[in-house]
């Protein structure tokens, strides 16, 4: 598989838009404009405006700013937690283990998306609050595939050898378990992202995720639903960033992947 070369530069390009970008672009997201309501894209107002006349291009560039850092925020929360929790079930085993299947389980036995609902409704929801609750449902498929793996790392003859003379567990865990661990975490976190930035949108098209005045890509979209018809642009933006992220991620998931396999396979 070739190197995801495009979905890199997309990445960058959408980090830029969104964090250097309103620094050259420093028109006010929230400014209405009484007299511009519902514009079309223009030389004026490059992506037109909403219903209120607000500058989307503006709202766009700071509403990618809460995506992009609850996306990141959240998949490195909960990669970590599965990292951990899965290194230590997969290295210790026995009733370690087991308490980790039924907390596992457990999580599992609801939707992620249905849990996500039901803590977002008892809590009032802002960027962190977002992070910390979409962390807290999406660390078990990091956890599982980390579990899986630590076995078999944990089957390997100079692993029983290093544990057999002796050599400290943290020593073990930090100096041979991580790096045979880091081409899954970065995987995993990759799909995190992408899912996290998915869950965020999904929850404030609902009108449970970022409340005004800060603004997300997801809130975004949410704002233009009732006016599709005759003002597509208001949703098509956002969700045309949403989707240029998710699948520029998948793609270099897939190419992460294919090398890791390919490691495998020769070793």
């Amino acid at each position: 598989m070739k190197c995801p070369c495009v979905s890199v530069a997309i990445l960058a390009a959408l980090f830029l838009f969104s964090f250097a970008g309103p620094l050259i672009y420093s028109v006010d997201p929230n400014e209405l404009h009484s007299e511009s309501l519902l514009l079309p894209p223009s030389e004026t107002f490059l992506l037109g405006t909403d219903r209120l006349g607000r500058d989307l291009l503006a709202r766009l560039m700071h509403g990618g700013r809460v995506s992009l850092t609850i996306g990141i925020g959240s998949a490195m929360i909960s990669s970590m937690i599965g990292l951990i929790v899965g290194v230590t079930a997969g290295f210790f085993r026995g009733k370690t283990d087991r308490i980790f299947v039924i907390v596992v389980d457990l999580f599992l036995t609801f939707p992620t998306f249905f849990l996500l609902l039901a803590l977002v409704s008892y809590i009032e929801a802002s960027l962190w609050v977002l992070i910390f609750v979409i962390s807290v449902t999406g660390w078990m498929t990091m956890g599982r595939m980390i579990r899986a793996e630590s076995f078999a790392i944990g089957q390997k003859p100079f692993i029983k050898i290093l544990r057999t003379g002796g050599v400290p567990i943290s020593k073990i865990i930090f100096k041979y378990f991580t790096p045979l661990l880091a081409p899954i975490f970065f995987i995993s976190f990759t799909f995190g992202v992408g899912g996290a930035i998915l869950s965020e949108s999904a929850l404030s098209f609902l009108g449970l995720g970022i409340n005004p005045p800060q603004m997300s890509w997801g809130s975004l979209i949410s704002e233009g639903k009732e006016v599709m018809q005759i003002a597509w642009w208001i949703s098509f933006f956002p969700g045309l960033m949403i989707f240029l992220v998710t699948f520029s991620l998948m793609q270099i998931s897939d190419y992460l992947q294919v090398k890791t396999n390919r490691k495998e396979i020769l070793a």
